[in-house]
């Protein structure tokens, strides 16, 4: 629950500050969570292992390195680029902030493609930058890419999500692309869900010819490190300075370092676990479709989340929590996304739970 601000504290607030409401992510002790979009299988065993012993081994006392020299260097070789090229934070929200306090501000334009992930907003409003408004389709919610293009000709931001939370759909590069050369400020591919998008659909190999460019990606999703807060962004040299010279000092701790360098390198060992993932989505999904007699609508998705719609979904999360002991993603109440829940792919037990108790739910007489 968000604490309460006094009148006395909100007059002398930052003004931009003042009618903002803290980012709830609406956490509830439950048996299974399905509602942050975390890899809920865990990280393997062996990798685990590793991650122990090099934290075992970390010297607390010193200051951790101020961009994370190493782990950069190995992003870096992994991406194909240099680490120039590469920044670390604490999380892919420090980078977000990052952004928009080096981009944004009053006289600055951001635009915003909702439904999307909010903290965007947030940011931008903080900080006083005026936020433009690209409305998805609310049937596949795709963007009109001409008039995407036209709002981005004089922004300082401009913010793509793909795969899109909470949608799940994709932006083209293409017109990621179309939208780099229209743009005279900086463009965001946020990929926080790339890794369980089909092949070729990051926007990393247009970096190259669009320096205003930067992509995300975080450790949070496909790689176990929700809790330890470790995200980066690709882009040129130019802008990564830019972000670096208004990043927070020694913001990566020594131990999210010394774990995340162990991820990186052992990579490859989180593969079978991300094609369960994907495999376990189709099912899920599947499984969910067969509701649709009970008024259920899912929409594709090439995230680790599905977004679905039923009669009444803030009765139906509130069920499932109370009753099931399931924790799902409440998006009802937002603007496009009438009557929907954003369910995060499990293993195929909590998959099989979240599908028997909704359809439960909804099988019930008034």
């Amino acid at each position: 629950m968000a604490q309460q601000i006094s009148q006395a504290v909100r007059a002398v607030m930052r003004p931009s500050a003042v009618s903002l409401e803290p980012y709830d992510p609406s956490f509830s002790p439950c048996r299974v969570n399905l509602s942050a979009n975390e890899n809920t299988y865990g990280m393997p065993a062996e990798v685990r292992d590793h991650v122990s012993q090099a934290l075992a081994q970390v010297a607390t006392n010193r200051y951790p390195k101020p961009m994370s020299d190493e782990l950069r260097a190995q992003i870096a070789e992994w991406h194909g680029v240099m680490p120039e090229q590469v920044i670390v934070g604490n999380g892919g929200d420090e980078l977000l902030f990052n952004l928009f306090l080096a981009f944004g501000g009053s006289g600055h334009t951001m635009v915003d493609c909702p439904p999307t992930f909010s903290v965007y907003r947030l940011y931008a409003e903080l900080v006083e930058t005026t936020v433009r408004d690209v409305r998805r389709n609310p049937e596949d919610f795709s963007i009109d890419p001409d008039e995407l293009v036209k709002a981005a000709t004089d922004a300082s931001i401009v913010v793509l999500t793909s795969p899109n939370n909470p949608t799940g759909n994709l932006v083209p590069t293409e017109l990621v692309a179309r939208v780099c050369e229209a743009c005279p400020g900086v463009v965001l591919a946020d990929e926080a869900y790339g890794e369980f998008s089909a092949a070729g659909s990051s926007a990393e190999p247009l970096l190259s010819g669009h320096p205003n460019l930067v992509v995300l990606h975080t450790l949070s999703k496909a790689y176990c490190m929700a809790g330890a807060r470790v995200g980066y962004l690709l882009g040129s040299p130019s802008v990564i300075g830019a972000l670096s010279a208004v990043r927070q000092p020694y913001s990566v701790n020594v131990l999210s370092q010394a774990a995340a360098s162990v991820v990186v390198s052992e990579r490859e060992a989180f593969e079978p676990t991300i094609a369960r993932i994907v495999s376990e989505r189709s099912r899920l999904a599947g499984g969910l479709s067969s509701l649709e007699r009970l008024g259920v609508r899912v929409w594709p998705s090439e995230a680790n989340f599905l977004l679905v719609r039923m009669p009444d979904a803030h009765r139906v999360r509130c069920l499932l929590r109370d009753e099931h002991s399931i924790l799902v993603r409440d998006f009802s109440s937002t603007p496009g996304l009438r009557d929907c829940l954003r369910v995060t792919v499990g293993t195929p037990a909590e998959n099989d739970e979240v599908v028997s108790a909704i359809s439960q739910i909804l099988s019930r007489e008034d």
